[in-house]
């Protein structure tokens, strides 16, 4: 941050590859199936149809238009569709066994272009490279490659939802993906959308949907802490991502209940057997610490477009946790109106925790330069005046949920 300026990161972007454009990427045992399957394809997805759709993968009209909006630095998830899948990476269920090997062949295509597209832009995208679980030898050298080519921003992980045949995520099997991540520094994130049972589509189930998205992304939190996943890898990071922010004081709330509960009706075990302590034995040998404290020492929440009603439990949730981000280009982010949303949540707020929320904590999280980055920033990023200024009035046509008049709703 200069003196008058903030040095804004959005720790909640997405971009992907046109689709014709990953067939360089994938490996050419695979081009000929690749070329069948992508000339019957029909994307499902407006907005990857529409005339902005290169907002995903033109590197100088989203610089230009990301710093328009006051922001010099990205961590980038995922967006397009990859070879062979039936719908954008994020969304999409696991894959049945014989979908496995070109699935996983269209998802390394995709992480060869983050890399190269992260490398237009040195020092200002953290790319999220992707895996599937379903072969975690696999995902581990995977991993190692794109920490090698580059891609800071870590792993993106998927979920698993009821009806994947995979394993759940506290299940000791995905070990090996944990103690790679925990020995390269990178962090893992789960992004809202990735972890939900497929619904249909009548209308009663994408209300379901909406309703149960983030519920079913935060389980990776309870999943990860009492499985121990934090016990085993101590410098683990996990990061969950566009699931809102206002939940989390709550939930901790709840896990650190039924953790207290289980292990100490654990060790009481000895003087009288209970269904508890049944239930507890050995939990707080295997998971160690609780979740409180994993959660301060190990996780962290994307809070895209952070509401002005969760911002009052920034101290809760821990200010040195929370990484604002703008969800660029989808329609719920704040493009063009970062500036307008970043005053709308943060006018009282006082001006380190602002800096820390909009941009220091995700610098520390992926590794950002600060020393090339503020540079940009005394150019393009928005005052520390402007952003204390209230926003008497939300843009007329502005798309994000964060201007919804009355927002009080907390999103479990």
């Amino acid at each position: 941050m200069s003196d008058d300026r903030y040095t804004v990161i959005s720790a909640d972007c997405h971009a992907g590859a046109d689709l014709l454009d990953y067939r360089p990427y994938l490996e050419k045992r695979y081009h000929d199936e690749f070329d069948a399957w992508a000339a019957t394809y029909v994307n499902p997805y407006e907005d990857l149809v529409a005339d902005t759709a290169d907002r995903n993968w033109n590197s100088a009209r989203r610089i230009a238009e990301l710093e328009q909006d006051g922001i010099v630095a990205e961590v980038v998830f995922p967006n397009t569709i990859p070879p062979f899948f039936p719908s954008g990476s994020l969304m999409a269920p696991a894959p049945a066994p014989e979908e496995f090997e070109r699935r996983w062949a269209g998802l390394r295509a995709h992480n060869r272009w983050l890399a190269d597209f992260c490398g237009a832009a040195p020092g200002r995208r953290a790319g999220v490279f992707q895996i599937l679980l379903n072969d975690v030898q696999e995902a581990v050298q995977e991993i190692r490659w794109a920490v090698a080519a580059g891609l800071r921003g870590g792993l993106l992980l998927p979920g698993t939802p009821p009806g994947s045949g995979l394993p759940e995520l506290y299940s000791s099997t995905y070990d090996p993906i944990w103690a790679v991540c925990a020995e390269l520094g990178v962090p893992v994130n789960h992004h809202a959308g990735s972890a939900s049972p497929p619904l249909g589509d009548e209308p009663a189930a994408r209300a379901v949907y909406m309703v149960e998205t983030t519920w079913f992304s935060h389980r990776a939190l309870w999943h990860l802490i009492f499985g121990g996943a934090f016990r085993r890898h101590p410098d683990l990071k996990l990061v969950l991502t566009e699931q809102g922010s206002g939940w989390i004081p709550g939930v901790l709330d709840m896990l650190d209940y039924y953790h207290g509960r289980l292990v100490a009706s654990a060790a009481k075990a000895s003087r009288a057997s209970t269904a508890e302590s049944k239930f507890g034995a050995g939990l707080a040998t295997s998971m160690g610490k609780g979740p409180s404290e994993v959660w301060r020492d190990n996780c962290f929440v994307g809070a895209s477009f952070m509401r002005p009603h969760e911002v009052p439990l920034r101290d809760r949730i821990g200010i040195e946790k929370i990484m604002w981000g703008s969800d660029y280009p989808h329609d719920e982010g704040t493009y063009p109106y970062s500036r307008e949303g970043l005053r709308f949540a943060y006018a009282r707020v006082p001006r380190d925790e602002v800096a820390a929320m909009i941009g220091g904590n995700a610098a520390r999280v992926y590794g950002f330069d600060l020393d090339v980055l503020d540079p940009i920033a005394a150019k393009v990023g928005p005052t520390v005046s402007e952003i204390a200024e209230v926003l008497a009035e939300p843009p007329a046509d502005a798309t994000s949920p964060v201007f919804a008049r009355g927002a009080s709703v907390r999103v479990w």
